[in-house]
C-alpha cells in the first residue's frame, strides 16, 4: 500500500517533529510505502491534500492533532478528484479527539500505525457547515459562544498544552456574556438566551472534555449540547463535570441530535470547529453519513 502523509511538525508543542524519525522507522517495518508531505503553516494541509492527485494512493494519513485532521478533511472533499480513499489518523498532537472515538491509544504511534497497515476500514459521518458563503467540514466538533471564546483566549497560551484550554475556560468565566440564540434542528425551533452552543460528531473534544457522551460517529446524527443563561457560580462548579459527561444532567442544559441544524444569534459570534477559529454565526450545519472510511482496528 502506499500513502500520503501529511505531517504537522508543529502538533503538540513541537513532540511531532521530535517523534518523526521514529514514525518513518515504524512505516518501514510495517511495509507502507508513503510519500511524507510536512506542512509549513496555517491553511496548508489543506493545500495539500486539496491539490493531491489521489489516484496514487491508497489513503491518507492525518499526522498531528485535530487542527491537522480538520485541514486534512477539507483539502479532501475540495479535491476535484473522483478517487476516494480511505483517511488514517496519526495522533501525535495536543488534542486528539477523534482519534479517541476511534479507540486509538493516542499515547502508542506504532499501534496506530500497524492499524493503517492492516487497511481495515469503517464508515464514518463528517460534518459539513456553511458560514459567510462558504462550506467546510469537520470530524469532531463546532461550537460557539464561551466555547469559542475560552478556545481563542487558549491560543495565547498554547504552550501549557491541554492546560492552555483550562486557562481559557476560567478566564472566560470572569467576563462571561449571554446571547439570544435561535435554533432549528429537524423542523424543531427554539428560542433562548444561550450561554454556548456545541454541535458534536464524536463524544471528545480537545484532550479530556466529554462534551457530548451520547455521540455516535456513524449514526447519521449530530449531537447539540446547548447551555442556557447560566451563573459564573454553577458554571465553575459545572465545569469538572465535562471531564465525566455528566455535565448533560444540569437543568441549564439541553441535548439533541438531529442531521440538519441551523443557528442565528443576535450578534455574529465566532465559530470553532475542531479547535480552530473560523466563521461567525448564522451557521447550517449537517450530518454527511457514512461520508467518509477511516482505517480501524
Amino acid at each position: 500500500m502506499k500513502i500520503l502523509l501529511v505531517y504537522n511538525n508543529f502538533a503538540g508543542n513541537g513532540r511531532a517533529k521530535k517523534n518523526l524519525p521514529q514514525v518513518e522507522s515504524l512505516f518501514k517495518k510495517y511495509k507502507i510505502n508513503f510519500d511524507i508531505a510536512i506542512t509549513k503553516y496555517s491553511g496548508h494541509g489543506i493545500e495539500i491534500v486539496g491539490n493531491a492527485d489521489l489516484s496514487k494512493y491508497d489513503g491518507i494519513v492525518a499526522a498531528g492533532g485535530d487542527g491537522t485532521l480538520f485541514e486534512v478533511i477539507n483539502g479532501y472533499f475540495k479535491n476535484s478528484s473522483e478517487q476516494t480513499i480511505p483517511l488514517g489518523v496519526l495522533p501525535v498532537g495536543t488534542g486528539n479527539a477523534f482519534a479517541r472515538d476511534l479507540e486509538l491509544d493516542t499515547t502508542k504511534i506504532e499501534e496506530a500505525i500497524e492499524i493503517i497497515s492492516k487497511q481495515k476500514l469503517r464508515k464514518v459521518d463528517v460534518g459539513k457547515f456553511s458560514t459567510e458563503g462558504k462550506d467546510y467540514y469537520f470530524l469532531n466538533i463546532i461550537g460557539a459562544g464561551f466555547v469559542a471564546d475560552a478556545n481563542k483566549t487558549a491560543q495565547s497560551f498554547k504552550i501549557f498544552g491541554n492546560f492552555s484550554y483550562i486557562i481559557g475556560v476560567f478566564y472566560r468565566i470572569l467576563v462571561l456574556k449571554f446571547t439570544k440564540l435561535k435554533l432549528e434542528f429537524d423542523g424543531k425551533k427554539l428560542e433562548t438566551e444561550s450561554t454556548f452552543i456545541e454541535v458534536s460528531n464524536t463524544r471528545y473534544t480537545g484532550a479530556d472534555f466529554l462534551m457530548a457522551p451520547n455521540a455516535e460517529i456513524d449514526d447519521g446524527l449530530l449531537d447539540i449540547t446547548l447551555v442556557k443563561k447560566i451563573s459564573r457560580l454553577k458554571l465553575l462548579q459545572t465545569f469538572p463535570k465535562i471531564f465525566t459527561g455528566e455535565h448533560i444532567l444540569i437543568n441549564e442544559i439541553e441535548t439533541h441530535k438531529a442531521k440538519h441544524i441551523k443557528i442565528e444569534t443576535d450578534k455574529p459570534l465566532i465559530l470553532t470547529p475542531d479547535g480552530e477559529l473560523l466563521g461567525t454565526t448564522p451557521v447550517e450545519i449537517e450530518c454527511l453519513k457514512h461520508a467518509i472510511e477511516v482505517f480501524w482496528k
